[in-house]
């Protein structure tokens, strides 16, 4: 054989193989600007042997899965047509036959026909196959089959992934020729019923459609006392004052809320999603085994369109990877769903944590009288709108007229005053503890004439770096001394004239 022959062919041997099974040839052809004698080679490649074909098929027309069956090595997946292509060329639609009653993600489960009715070969990897185990056929990864509108049935298999992970070895049921096609085309065969649910548990509203959480209570096994919230109508209203949370807590104690941390408490059971499914279509049993027949934590949540929701989560347990998570399901609901321990925060939430511990937050001219004592020093204010002043829209200092003590008093001053006494806090409850004896190491007793309420807090003495505040008569806080005894010094400093101190 002539050397140049024989270079041809091992250029030729070395193509194939870059072209991964697919085959190249050499032809010869005029070289443009050569001699009439002279030629050149032009490399053509042809697709691989099978590329294109089209597997499955109604009888080899474009025909509509009416029904589909996917068996897996750990499910059995029945696919139904839930709306029939239309007029306008919408494509068909599809459901689980067995969980229509459930919110079913059809999008992932319109896969399980779209992606294989029609499926296209890679390639031909073996023509009349003899041993269908070396490629995963003869105990398939999945055995799928789907039926025609027409009647026609198709059954086809899917077997082991390639090496490149990018195909998978696939045949069609009545012949055993094995073919390679797309890996991400037949994936979702391998999902099980669970996958293909929704996994949230509420449904979130359209922010239109959106109701006013009513109440919230959280009842749970590890408190002696429930949490409840409720909605605070008053923060309808730009001039009430309070806080810019629309939802005050009730009990234990009654507070205002943080909204930065109050707000996944009170809404949060609304698109509230599990990472996972444990139970499908669940049993008694299986409410039982997962810890929600008698659960550790129960949500109710009314809302002012009526409807009421109970979320019902078990104890926080650590899964297989390490997370901490709870089983949860609606009360009356089919599914029960793990929950990250995150997302379910009603499980570990305390009161002080979305409390603002803001006592007064009223706004300083929304008060007409206020009373502050100490010891023996005590000073009643009354504080009106001047007699030629019209109630103004963003009242200032030199609208009003202030008195103490029956006599005119700098109004500028008295909003100082008030100022630091709208920083007072409440570090930690002080739920069921008796109200001292004796007198308070010092007193403040405001009005508010938007609301009409009247609110007096009491500050006594509870150790050496801790105060009691006592709200109404009840006992509600703890704070440090020091901020009391700075207190007690502003209110002597109200006659002095002396600058309020405004840190402790």
């Amino acid at each position: 054989m002539k050397k140049q022959a024989k270079g041809i062919i091992a250029l030729s041997a070395l193509l194939v193989a870059m072209l991964g099974g697919g085959y190249a040839y050499m032809k010869l052809s005029p070289d443009e600007g050569s001699g009439e004698g002279s030629s050149s080679m032009q490399l053509l490649a042809t697709e691989a042997e099978g590329q294109g074909t089209v597997l499955v098929s109604d009888n080899g027309g474009n025909g509509v899965v009416k029904e589909a069956l996917v068996v897996n090595a750990t499910d059995e997946l029945k696919v139904v047509m839930k709306d029939a292509p239309d007029e306008n060329g919408v494509g068909a639609t599809y459901t689980l036959k067995d969980y229509k009653d459930l919110d079913v993600n059809t999008s992932v489960v319109g896969t399980l026909v779209n992606n294989g009715n029609g499926i296209q070969a890679q390639s031909l990897i073996a023509h009349d196959c003899t041993d269908l185990g070396k490629y995963g056929l003869a105990e398939p990864k999945a055995t799928v089959e789907f039926t025609y509108e027409s009647g026609n049935k198709v059954k086809f298999y899917v077997g082991d992934t390639m090496s490149s992970k990018e195909t998978v070895y696939f045949r069609v049921d009545g012949s055993n020729d094995v073919y390679a096609v797309n890996a991400s085309t037949v994936a979702n065969y391998s999902k099980t019923n669970k996958e293909l649910i929704e996994k949230t548990v509420l449904a979130k509203p359209a922010d239109e459609d959106f109701p006013i959480i009513s109440s919230l209570r959280i009842e749970r096994s590890d408190m002696d006392s429930d949490i409840l919230i409720e909605y605070d109508k008053s923060s309808e209203d730009s001039h009430s004052g309070g806080t810019s949370a629309t939802h005050i807590m009730v009990e234990p104690v009654e507070s205002f809320l943080a909204v930065e941390k109050s707000t996944d408490i009170t809404t949060g059971m609304f698109g509230l999603k599990g990472s996972d499914i444990y139970a499908l279509h669940c049993t008694e049993a299986d409410i039982a085994e997962a810890g929600l027949s008698d659960p550790f934590c129960k949500v109710t949540m009314d809302c002012d369109d009526g409807n009421s929701y109970v979320l019902l989560l078990s104890e926080i347990f650590t899964d297989e990877s390490g997370s901490k998570c709870c089983y949860g399901m609606m009360e009356g609901g089919k599914v029960i769903y793990i929950i990250s321990a995150d997302n379910a925060k009603w499980l570990t939430v305390q009161p002080i944590d979305i409390c603002s511990r803001l006592l007064i937050t009223n706004y300083v001219w929304n008060i007409s009288e206020m009373t502050v004592k100490s010891g023996d020093v005590k000073y009643d204010f009354n504080i009106a709108l001047k007699e030629d002043a019209e109630d103004p829209e963003s009242p200032v200092a030199s609208d009003y007229i202030v008195k103490r003590n029956g006599d005119v008093f700098d109004t500028e001053r008295y909003r100082l005053f008030y100022s630091f006494l709208v920083s007072t806090n409440g570090e930690e409850f002080a739920v069921g503890v008796p109200v001292p004896e004796g007198e308070p190491a010092a007193s403040i007793s405001i009005k508010d004439s938007y609301s009409g309420k009247t609110t007096t807090f009491d500050f006594y003495d509870d150790s050496v770096m801790r105060s009691l505040i006592v709200v109404n008569g009840e006992s509600k806080y703890y704070c440090t001394k020091s901020y009391v005894n700075t207190l007690i010094e502003n209110i002597k400093r109200i006659e002095t004239g002396e600058d309020y101190i405004k840190t402790w």
